[in-house]
């Protein structure tokens, strides 16, 4: 274990949503390894209670499960209201939680759009509400939206998702230029093939299918991910706002 002036995140305060699994699990365990308080967001009650003690014992930090729908507002606002009472600052949102329902043209439903874009857009711009709420007093802090390479590119059958991180860049682009003046940045993540999720459900056969158009020769890993949200997160990046960082090692798409 590094000591605590060597990590990246020593004694910032982090709020990283749907971390029960995949990208936001990987995510909550390098945050606490690189010295960071984390309120580990998810869903389910007591999902996160015994994993989150034992890190916070094992990376000597604390990680806080808090419980919540990002599309339910009085409950993510009591989140936020906890971490004022507990903390009294924020240091960085990690805006992670998302869904992906893939439909081609032709089946796209109202229904479909309005859950996509509930969780994917609207919860993202109301938590960078609350977290402007903290870091304009505070006249810093780190903001890091999860988008995706199909928000930049786009992909077939996908009309919905990608719609919906495309709507995530523009926000970031546009939140870094209306916080900056504050102190704060915010920067967002354009993953491309990880094995996380829907990618550990298709099988070996089409996993391999899938790398050979990866430049790199394989499926990102949720650590891959997790390391460039540290970075964002970090004083190193104390220059880098409105930008989106791919992770896709050279995915042809």
């Amino acid at each position: 274990m590094a000591s605590s002036s060597e990590r990246l995140l020593a004694g910032k305060v982090a709020l990283i949503t749907g971390t029960n699994r995949g990208i936001g699990r990987a995510m909550m365990e390098t945050f606490a390894r690189q010295g960071a308080i984390v309120y580990a967001g998810a869903r389910t009650e007591g999902c996160l209670d015994a994993a989150a003690a034992e890190l916070g014992r094992r990376c000597e930090t604390e990680v806080c499960p808090v419980y919540f729908d990002v599309t339910d507002g009085a409950g993510m606002r009591a989140a936020f209201v906890r971490i004022k009472r507990e903390r009294q600052r924020l240091d960085v949102l990690v805006n992670n939680a998302g869904i992906m329902r893939d439909a081609v043209i032709g089946m796209v439903t109202n229904d479909l759009l309005q859950e996509t874009f509930a969780v994917n857009v609207f919860a993202v711009a109301q938590a960078i509400q609350y977290a402007a709420k903290f870091m304009v007093p505070q006249k810093s802090g780190s903001i890091v939206n999860l988008a995706s390479i199909v928000g930049v590119a786009g992909h077939a059958g996908q009309l919905a998702y990608s719609a919906s991180k495309g709507a995530v860049i523009a926000m970031t682009k546009t939140a870094a230029k209306e916080l900056a003046p504050h102190g704060i940045r915010v920067n967002a993540i354009a993953p491309g093939m990880i094995d996380a999720g829907v990618f550990q459900a298709i099988g070996a056969e089409r996993a391999r299918t899938f790398a050979a158009t990866i430049g790199m020769g394989r499926l990102g890993r949720p650590e891959d991910v997790a390391n460039a949200a540290v970075f964002l997160a970090s004083d190193l990046a104390d220059y880098v706002t409105g930008q989106i960082l791919g992770v896709d090692g050279a995915v042809a798409i």
